[in-house]
């Protein structure tokens, strides 16, 4: 058995000073108050003065360290083996708007690093296709040559694709599609959310200029998570309260937040955190290519240039996602608004975990899966461990 002793460890409602969890296998047998006797057949790592957390669960990620989601065939695989160094255990890589052929490739690479994971890399989850069926007017950093429709395959083409076409490749590769980004005002629209609810598939509300009764329609409907909440979309209006105002009104509905300082005020973070609590937000990077990398660096984003500042930016001055990981995330909630490390566990590993149903995932409790992440001071990553076993640190 492995015992990690003398630590703060962040449960699901306090810290526990001192404590040690008790690993057998891939699973946690127990977390106990102070540092029970080991035999010489165990292992026992001391992590006085370091904070146990659930390992991170970044549902929202295009790439790190120079590696975009889209870059071919491996790049899935790539992404996966870098993330726990920044206390990521598990992740939905996501794609931006894309041809066929590239979310074929980007699916492809999905399903494959599922399957066949390579040692030391954080979990593949089911991927978040940031897609094809967004609003225009809404579409940030998301290419406008690769939006379409979301109707049936009667749609007219438009250029050299369909939106039919992107539905094909999504059908084609089910259990590797986990959430999908709509702009439920768009015609087809509430349509296509039934469709998708009824396959399994996570529908995220977002890149969208939908009204407060359209944003309804839409959670009605089944669609139960929000996209980077505040960031393309129109803004909280008290006549015209639009998407961001249902969001934050629906109990049901989980909502992203990218927690950088950039995209969203630290004091916009605490008015959803008071509105939903902790258990109803997630933490999401939004990281690109370019996070991990030193400001001024280039990087790819779905074929196109960014460049890392504060965040990533297009070479026209677009702001294009983060360049934020999920542990200078977690520091950001405790130090820049305010929030308990309890609280900012739940929101970067508990809310994930439930949003996408994993059970035994996002909380440090007897039973539960051995995937943790070991902060040292400042909160930055010393170790992680994936279904028991250490894959990050030493």
């Amino acid at each position: 058995m492995i015992f990690l002793t003398d630590a703060d460890i962040i449960l699901p409602d306090r810290v526990l000073t001192g404590g040690t969890i008790v690993i057998d296998g891939d699973r946690i047998i127990d977390v106990v108050d102070g540092a029970p006797s080991t035999s010489s057949a165990d292992v026992r790592v001391e992590l006085a003065r370091h904070t146990i957390v659930p390992g991170f669960i970044d549902v929202h990620v295009h790439g790190v360290e120079g590696t975009d989601t889209l870059e071919g065939a491996d790049a899935i695989a790539r992404i996966a083996t870098r993330l726990p160094r920044y206390g990521v255990t598990a992740f939905c890589p996501t794609s931006i708007a894309c041809s066929p052929l590239d979310l074929r490739t980007m699916l492809g690479g999905v399903r494959a690093a599922r399957l066949n994971p390579a040692a030391g890399a954080a979990r593949v989850l089911p991927a978040h296709l940031e897609s094809n069926f967004i609003n225009p007017e809404y579409r940030g950093a998301q290419p406008l040559e690769c939006l379409r429709a979301p109707c049936d395959g009667a749609e007219p083409r438009d250029g050299d694709y369909s939106g039919a076409d992107i539905m094909r490749e999504i059908e084609a590769a089910r259990p590797d599609v986990g959430i999908l980004t709509i702009a439920p005002e768009l015609d087809g629209a509430i349509d296509l959310i039934r469709r998708l609810l009824a396959h399994g598939h996570h529908v995220s509300l977002g890149h969208s200029g939908a009204t407060y009764d359209q944003a309804v329609t839409a959670i009605d409907a089944g669609a139960r998570q929000a996209t980077h909440l505040f960031n393309r979309m129109t803004p909280l209006n008290h006549r015209a309260p639009g998407l961001a105002a249902a969001v934050l009104d629906h109990e049901e509905v989980v909502a992203e937040i990218i927690c950088d300082g950039v995209h969203v005020h630290p004091s916009m973070v605490r008015v959803a955190l008071a509105a939903k609590t902790a258990a109803k937000v997630m933490a999401i990077t939004d990281g690109t290519a370019g996070s991990g990398l030193a400001r001024g660096s280039r990087a790819g984003l779905g074929g196109r240039n960014i460049t890392v500042r504060d965040a990533a930016y297009l070479d026209d001055g677009t702001l294009a996602g983060s360049v934020l990981t999920m542990d200078r995330a977690f520091a950001m909630l405790v130090h820049g608004m305010r929030l308990s490390p309890v609280d900012a566990a739940t929101v970067c590993a508990t809310s994930p975990a439930r949003a996408l149903g994993l059970q035994g995932f996002g909380v440090i409790a007897p039973g539960a899966t051995a995937d943790l992440a070991v902060l040292g001071p400042e909160f930055t990553v010393r170790q992680s461990w994936i279904g028991g076993e250490l894959v990050f640190g030493s």
